[in-house]
């Protein structure tokens, strides 16, 4: 029952249903939905991954500082 109620949330939070809307939703649609925000958050994710690869800044030496030899 539990799996059933985490599928109401998901589509109430991410898909912008309301409860009603989900419950009414025939089963096979309903997991339809489901996957399809599987596959669109996959697909975010890959793309922000390849982003953050691309701007990553190169790394920065420590500058040196002169010695101070007395």
């Amino acid at each position: 029952m539990e799996s059933v109620y985490e599928t109401f949330f998901v589509l109430k939070y991410h898909g912008g249903w309301s409860f009603i809307e989900a419950y009414n939703l025939p089963v096979k649609l309903r997991r339809w939905f489901l996957k399809r925000l599987e596959k669109q958050f996959k697909k975010e994710k890959q793309q922000m991954e390849k982003s953050k690869g691309k701007s990553s800044m190169p790394s920065m030496s420590k500058p040196s500082m002169p010695s101070t030899s007395r």
